[in-house]
């Protein structure tokens, strides 16, 4: 089965009050989402966090050997960079969340893609981040 992903994480400000979501789809059905509240950070942190958030969310999911295909989408070109090495990551902050988000995903039963879209197409993620922040 094949899985996707979307991720977002935005603070308004920068840095200023964070949160990050992820919504999980399989074969394009939507199968569950999650928003978390981070507190004052910066977006690229937000960013980072909704794949952690999301890989550590798998970590508990029950069927894992029947994932054939796993993408995670970000609106975040720069998170998609660094994460496929693309761009060198110079903060020593977000190299360590690169590792984590590398370091979980290699615990996985099938390699995963990161690809980049623009926010439109990343609608629910970005709404469940402001929904998120507003309810704080």
């Amino acid at each position: 089965m094949k899985m996707t992903i979307h991720c977002d994480g935005g603070a308004r400000g920068n840095p200023g009050p964070a949160a990050c979501a992820f919504v999980v789809s399989i074969e394009g059905a939507h199968i569950y989402e999650e928003g978390s509240y981070l507190g004052e950070t910066t977006n690229n942190v937000a960013e980072y966090s909704a794949a952690v958030k999301a890989l550590e969310w798998l970590e508990t999911y029950p069927s894992p050997q029947e994932i054939t295909s796993l993408e995670f989408v970000f609106d975040s070109e720069l998170v998609v960079k660094q994460i496929t090495g693309v761009y060198k990551i110079k903060s020593p902050h977000l190299a360590q969340l690169a590792q984590r988000v590398l370091s979980l995903a290699r615990e996985l039963p099938v390699t995963p893609t990161y690809r980049h879209v623009l926010r439109a197409d990343n609608r629910e993620a970005d709404l469940l981040v402001n929904q998120t922040l507003d309810n704080r």
